[in-house]
Formats: structure tokens, sequence, C-alpha cells
């Protein structure tokens, strides 16, 4: 069954889409505002999105920006009210795949989903790129200008999870969450140890650093450059033992 995400705030509207596609053998999930759609598509992984143009929490061109960025490339239809062509155009432009104006016949609606559904997948990206920091997704490593990074599987699922994440505070309750898949604090250091393991690994001796500790908030990986302000690197002792050997290859 083909799942649908909705990220509609109009309730009469999303009930009505909802109990369409569910008698078109669709499996629908809604978000009735932008934000909770996002944390969905990351959660759910559906196989579309329907998404509305000005949703409360977040609008739909951020939507779908974020959802560009974080490398999720299932098919998006916008519905808006908006029918000028700058809008439809700034809308594909932006990462939409189809553009339908309310209001809409729901046999129209899926019709398009049907279309986009039928399209050959978006062949994925096997890197992230930030700056100078590549992710290979294959391999499941990493590489920092001309050096290679050995990682560990958490560590390869951290540096993943942040490098989508470039510039945004990532808060230890976020990272516990999504990272090591606990619901609750449990109030040890074990974020900050494998966050200076990582950071060792990422931020060599000669090179600008890429992850910092913003100081009773969480952490930030951004682009080597200006760090940003109240941040300080993480304390080597986050890193364990002071005898921990770092392993570093370099490309031929």
């Amino acid at each position: 069954m083909r799942k649908v995400l909705l990220i509609e705030d109009d309730r009469s509207v999303a009930e009505e889409i909802v109990e369409g596609l569910a008698a078109q053998r669709f499996e629908v999930e809604w978000a009735s505002n932008g934000l909770e759609g996002l944390k969905m598509a990351h959660e759910w992984r559906p196989d579309a999105l329907i998404v509305d143009r000005r949703p409360s929490g977040l609008d739909g061109l951020g939507i779908i920006q974020r959802l560009r960025q974080e490398q999720i490339q299932a098919p998006i239809l916008m519905l808006s009210r908006l029918n000028a062509v700058e809008d439809r155009v700034m809308t594909l432009r932006t990462g939409a795949d189809d553009y339908l104006i309310k209001p809409f016949a729901l046999i129209e609606l899926v019709a398009r989903l049907d279309a986009l559904l039928r399209r050959p997948m978006v062949v994925r990206e096997t890197t992230l790129r930030i700056g100078t920091l590549e992710l290979d997704l294959i391999e499941r490593n990493a590489r920092r200008r001309n050096r290679q990074i050995e990682l560990l599987p958490r560590e390869f699922r951290l540096l993943d999870y942040m490098m989508r994440r470039s510039g945004q505070l990532l808060t230890r309750s976020m990272l516990l969450k999504d990272v090591w898949n606990y619901n609750f604090d449990a109030k040890t250091n074990l974020i900050d140890v494998h966050m200076g393991r990582l950071r060792h690994k990422v931020d060599g001796p000669d090179e600008v650093p890429m992850i910092y500790n913003i100081r009773g908030a969480g952490f930030i990986l951004r682009e080597a450059a200006s760090p940003p302000v109240a941040s300080a690197p993480i304390p080597a002792r986050a890193a364990g033992h002071q005898g921990h050997a770092l392993r570093v290859v370099a490309r031929n």
C-alpha cells in the first residue's frame, strides 16, 4: 500500500483528502502544521507528500526546502489558492513536483498523485558534503580534504544526523532520542564522550573546528569558518582516555 503524508492545517480539507485517498487504497498520515509534518516525513518515510502552501508553523516552501536539503526525495504535490504563474514557478523551482490550485476535484488530486508515483524514483544522494567534510553513505566513512576518517557505527550515525542538520543547534535530548532511540534523559555523559571522539576525528590538529559545544544548550556542526557565538570546542577529556589513538588514513 502506497504511503502518503498530508500536511494541511484546514481540518475539513484534510479529512476530505484522507477519506478520499483511503478509498483509493492509499495509506495516509495527516500533519496539521509544518513542523509536525517535517518530523513525520523523517520518521514515516512516505512514498509521496501533499503539502499545503500556507500551513501553520512553517510554510509550504520552507517545508519543501528542508525536505530537499535533508535528502528526502519523495515526490511532492503542492496545494495552494495562489494561481499566479510566478507562484507556480517558484514552488516548482523550490523542489515540488506538481502544483494543484484550490478548490480542486478529488479525482484530479488522485490522478496527479498516481502520475507522480509512476515516475522513476530520483537517484538518492550517496554522499553528504558540508564544506571540506564528506560522508560516504555507501562505504560509511568520512573524508576531510585529503584524509580519510574511519568511523565506528555509532559515530557514522551521529555524523550523518549532524550533517543533515548543519548549522542547527542539536540538544542532548534530540540526540538521545534520534540517534540513540532513548525517550528519556539518561543522565550520563554518553553524548559528550561520543561527541568528543567524533570531534577529534573530524577536526584535525591544524584544521578549523566544525563541531562546537554550545554551553548549556547542545552542539552544532557547521562549515569551517568563524565559531558560533558563546561556543567552545568540546574539551579533550570528553574524547575518552588520554591514550586513545586516532587512526587517519591518507588517501592516495
